[in-house]
């Protein structure tokens, strides 16, 4: 029996291991060590160790080196909860090395494992470990198109910040690993300890909205067809202008029907749906300046013809209304400045 099982057995906690490697992101780890941690020091219900492919130290992002507490070769026994933190995506698709040595034990290890989960590109590794097939499954925003591609047996969502499906979780990003932390330990012990812990790190115990309110562009305009990608254009340089699937199948040359075919298709979305991202996209942009402008206006500069449509526009695809985006993205958010009264 090794060391981490030695202590889970002589405990009688959950063991919880978190896979790291060469390149990975230090807030991947750092959030769901701080969060299980803290819910073992409350409760007593968890012992965290961290586990590289080989036990031998690693480097993060930024160079930190960071000592680990076994190896993931080494583990043996049953493992309560295996989550594979995120870093350079390039591990999970690097067919030698320590891509491969990583892959392979976090297969191995998954049989043995109540449930698994990854944090941001840690799902990468999970794919290729062939734990999403068939599943739904989420990362980073910037990250999701291309696991899609190179694994097109995964459902990718590509606006949430965590996907439960059956014992697989996925985080989309370096702080949903706090976000993942906390449904996992409401799992296991009920929302009033996740809340409370929750409140510690400052942080929702439900995060308001998806990935989409964190994205910085609405939709790739890398279409081979020129007859689209002008039509798309357009929208992107007068957000406000008449957009209907009728003026925009006349710009292309087509007739509505076969546009609005050859749109969804390409672009994958409808051209509607596509101009409503567009407008959020440039209302976001004016809500962000720190500007106070009206919603009336921003609704009328963007295309939407009332602040009421905008706000369901809001909704729909980011999951929060324009005021709270506002008030979480605006450069002109307030920043308390201890004894600023005293200066002279």
């Amino acid at each position: 029996m090794n060391d981490a099982a030695t202590d889970r057995a002589s405990t009688g906690s959950r063991l919880v291991v978190i896979a790291v490697y060469d390149g990975v992101q230090l807030l991947d780890l750092a959030g769901p060590v701080d969060v299980f941690s803290e819910a073992a020091e409350q409760t007593g219900a968890y012992t965290v160790r961290v586990a590289s492919p080989d036990g031998r130290p690693v480097r993060a992002v930024g160079g930190v080196r960071i000592a680990v507490d076994v190896a993931l070769a080494d583990l043996t026994g049953s493992i309560d909860t295996l989550i594979v933190a995120g870093g350079d995506e390039e591990v999970a698709t690097d067919a030698g090395g320590q891509a491969r040595a990583l892959v392979e034990q976090v297969r191995r290890l998954a049989g043995h494992c109540r449930r698994v989960a990854s944090v941001c590109t840690g799902a990468f590794v999970l794919a290729a470990a062939g734990l999403l097939d068939g599943r739904r499954a989420t990362t980073h925003w910037s990250s999701c198109a291309e696991l899609a591609t190179l694994f097109p047996g995964v459902r990718v969502d590509a606006d949430a910040i965590v996907v439960r499906d059956g014992r697989i979780s996925t985080a989309a990003a370096t702080t949903a690993g706090i976000d993942l932390s906390l449904a996992l330990i409401e799992e296991d012990h009920g929302a009033d300890l996740a809340r409370r812990i929750g409140k510690l790190f400052l942080v929702y115990l439900r995060r308001p909205g998806g990935q989409a309110q964190f994205a910085t562009s609405a939709r790739p305009t890398d279409i081979g067809d020129q007859a689209l990608r002008q039509a798309m254009e357009a929208v992107a340089r007068d957000p406000a202008a008449d957009h209907s699937a009728e003026a925009m199948a006349a710009r292309a040359m087509m007739s509505p029907r076969h546009f609005s075919r050859r749109f969804t298709k390409d672009v994958g979305t409808t051209p509607g749906r596509y101009v409503e991202q567009i407008r959020v996209r440039a209302a976001q942009v004016l809500l962000e300046s720190g500007e106070e402008i009206a919603m009336e206006t921003v609704a009328r500069r963007c295309g939407f013809g009332s602040a009421e449509t905008m706000r369901r526009a809001f909704q729909r695809v980011l999951g929060i209304a324009p005021a709270a985006y506002r008030e979480r993205f605006s450069s002109a958010c307030p920043i308390e400045h201890a004894g600023s009264s005293d200066v002279r």
